[in-house]
Formats: structure tokens, C-alpha cells, sequence
């Protein structure tokens, strides 16, 4: 019977995840924006990386701090933010910060690079109708 182990892993994993989220939010508190980003992504939180973005944007100078975080970011993370931003844009509550990601994400990163991103050819069809 693997009841009872397969119960411990369920537990296990959600102590894990009860652990990150109070990580995040402690990341969020002291604005350590950077790592709160890439935990968001890692956790794969659209709306948590939506709530990061927006914390930065309201730091004076803020489209600096954003462009400085995007920057940083893996290259599978900035793969995940475009795919988060796609939906974000579709919201017109959320489409500044979706449009400013955008534009950091355009302004910093090559044609060619943006090219081998996976999925760019439906985002960029899903962003046009409402950018």
C-alpha cells in the first residue's frame, strides 16, 4: 500500500509551496524585486509577477528598476514573462505594465534573440489586436 507515502509527498509538496509563497511575500516586503520576480516565475504565478511588476512601477524611477530586472532575467524567464504579458495586454487595467515589459523586453533584446524565443509567433499575433 503507497497510500501513506503517496499522502506525505502531497503534504511535503504543499508545505514547499506554503514555504515559497511566504518567501515571496517576505521578497516583496523588503523589495527585493529581482528575486520575487524569478520566484513568481518559478512558481508560475502570472498574476504574483503582474503584482511585481506593478510594486516596481510604483518606485520612483520606476521603468528604470523595471528594465534592470527584465534584463536580468533568464532567458526561459523572459520566455515566461512575454507568455504572462500576452494576457495581461488583453485587460485594460493591465495592459500599461504588459505594454512596458513590452517595450523593455523590444528595447534590451536583439531581433534575432527575440526570434528564438519559443512561442513568439503566437504572442506577437495575440498582442497586435490590442496593442
Amino acid at each position: 500500500d503507497v497510500t501513506e507515502i503517496e499522502e506525505k509527498e502531497a503534504q511535503a509538496k504543499q508545505e514547499e509551496q506554503i514555504m515559497k509563497e511566504q518567501e515571496l511575500s517576505n521578497l516583496l516586503h523588503e523589495k527585493r524585486y529581482l528575486k520575487a520576480l524569478r520566484l513568481a516565475i518559478s512558481l508560475d504565478r502570472p498574476h504574483t509577477v503582474l503584482t511585481v511588476v506593478k510594486a516596481i512601477l510604483r518606485e520612483p524611477e520606476g521603468r528604470r528598476h523595471l528594465d534592470e530586472n527584465i534584463v536580468r532575467l533568464r532567458k526561459d524567464q523572459k520566455e515566461a514573462v512575454l507568455a504572462f504579458l500576452v494576457t495581461w495586454n488583453t485587460n485594460s487595467r493591465n495592459c500599461h505594465e504588459a505594454q512596458a515589459v513590452l517595450e523593455t523586453l523590444l528595447r534590451h533584446e536583439a531581433p534575432d534573440t527575440l526570434l528564438q524565443f519559443s512561442g513568439i509567433k503566437s504572442a506577437v499575433e495575440s498582442l497586435l489586436p490590442y496593442t
